[in-house]
This record gives C-alpha cells, structure tokens and sequence, in this order.
C-alpha cells in the first residue's frame, strides 16, 4: 500500500506571531503504581495530569498527541515497573516533554490523585480516609526542574468573630464555649522537593494540615462522637488566615533542614455557612523568606 505523506500543520507558520505560556492538554487519566521506600509493594493510583509545553510565536500549533504517547510510553509500556513517587513521576515527564517538543523552552506537568491514609477515628477505631496528592513539575531548557509534592485536606472552622458577639450579646461566662457557624474548609499544602530529598512524606503534610484546622473531619462518627467534635472546635476557633498561617508555622518546624529557596505553597477556603461567599487565605513563598 502506497504512503501518504500527510501534512504537519502545527509545524505551519503562526499567524498572529504571539508565544503561548501553556499548551498542551488536561485530564488525562492513566494509573500509576507508586512504591515509596520502605512500601512492601506498589500502591497504584489513578492519576489525573495536565501536560504543557510553551510555544515559540513563529509556530502555528503545538504537536499535543505527542504529550499523550509519552504518557503511554512512561506507564502502559512500563506497567510493571513502580515509579519511587507521583513527584518524580512529573519531573520525569516533564524532562522528556522537552525532548519530544525542541521548539518548546518550557514544560509542566500537574498531577492529582486520590490518596487513602490510615486515621484513628474519635471511637478509637482505625479506617482510611480520603485525601487528594498533588504533584507538579516545571522543567527549563537550560536543564533547571521543579518538583513539588502536597496534599488537598477537608476539615473543619468555626468562627471566632462570631463566637465573640454571641458572648458578647448572650451574657455568656468567660468559661462557657459559645456557640458559633462552622466552616468546611478544604486546605491544599505543596512544598518543593529538592533533588533526591526524601523527608518530604505526604502523609507528614496530612498531620500538619490536619491539626491546624479547628478539627479534622471524619467519615464515620457516631451520634456522641459528631457532639464531642462539634464541641472540640468551638473551643478552638479559627479564621482561614489562622489555618494557612498555623501551617507555615508548622512548616518551619518540620522542614528546618531544607534550603532557603525550597517553594511553600498554601492555599486554604473555608466554605461559609451563614454568607453566600467564602473566605480565602493563601500564601506562596520560600523557607528562607518565612525564616526572615
């Protein structure tokens, strides 16, 4: 059979001449087996990832396909082989992103996924609850990447402004917990991972994002349980700029050993019960400028 020799329109000459931050394409779904060291055997997950390449103002398109087959390569072709972890998986993918695009400068992978973690519920028994992990990588020509790992937890705020008037215009005692509208919040922590490092756990960033809400929130409570909660928060009220910065604080603790210029990413929303709107904290910085 005789070969057609098809065009490649993408490589044509772009129109307008404008460079492009990002093209590529979104949620594309493939599942990923993660062995972490010390894991007896690999743990697959079903990965969600974005994949971009930037796009030089002298070219039409951006050859997309080429970004799926890659995907395929690392995983379908490998799918006995466990990568070490979902960050390593994107700064990987994002390295070769560039090799299959040679017009392209830049490259970034985004990652998500479900993650189940061991907890100890308020009865004393134990269950795994859901949590996102999130990746993402950023790779230059010049040879500099970026990874970073965290996790998306939701948890619970209760109000200390409106705790305050309620004492104020209830004539509650000083001692007395107040009542006051609780919050869902829903609190996303990244960190970046330099190099090989391997103190950086998503489950550590769950701990730390977890104690920092008034309580953490569970799949199973029972009747007394759902009380004692509900009572356990309002003894520890909190604004959503109180959680992101409860973190940071956290964060300093933990990762003391980590370089100045290592990226803290914390975005947190607390879902309002009482207003139409949310509120909304977040901070992205360095360890050394939260050292300084």
């Amino acid at each position: 059979m005789r070969s057609i020799d098809l065009p490649d329109v993408q490589s044509r000459p772009s129109q307008s001449n404008f460079k492009l931050t990002r093209v590529g394409v979104t949620d594309v779904k493939k599942l990923v087996h993660i062995k972490r060291p010390g894991m007896k055997s690999a743990a697959p997950l079903v990965v969600k990832m974005d994949l971009f390449v930037d796009l030089p103002a002298f070219q039409k398109g951006s050859h997309m396909s080429r970004n799926l087959e890659l995907v395929s390569d690392i995983i379908d072709v490998n799918l006995q082989k466990p990568v070490s972890d979902l960050e390593s998986f994107c700064a990987q993918t994002a390295k070769l992103l560039l090799k299959k695009h040679d017009y392209a400068t830049f490259s970034e992978v985004k990652a998500e996924a479900d993650y189940f973690y061991d907890r100890t519920y308020p009865s004393g028994k134990k269950g795994l609850e859901p949590y996102k992990l999130v990746a993402e990588a950023r790779a230059k020509a010049n040879g500099e990447i970026k990874k970073l790992i965290g996790i998306r937890a939701i948890g619970m705020t209760a109000c200390p402004c409106a705790r305050e008037v309620i004492k104020t215009i209830g004539k509650y005692d000083s001692k007395d917990i107040a009542p006051t509208h609780n919050q869902r919040n829903i609190t996303t922590l990244m960190i970046e991972v330099p190099g090989d490092d391997k103190s950086v756990d998503a489950n550590d960033l769950i701990e730390i994002v977890e104690q920092s809400f008034s309580s953490p929130t569970y799949s199973i409570l029972k009747r007394k349980e759902e009380g004692q909660l509900v009572f356990d928060a309002h003894k520890n009220p909190k604004f959503v700029e109180d959680v992101a910065r409860d973190i940071l604080s956290e964060i300093l603790k933990k990762y003391n050993n980590l370089p100045d210029d290592v990226i803290v990413v914390v975005r947190s929303e607390s879902e309002e019960s009482i207003h139409k709107h949310n509120a909304f904290a977040e901070r992205v910085t360095t360890l050394g400028e939260l050292r300084s």
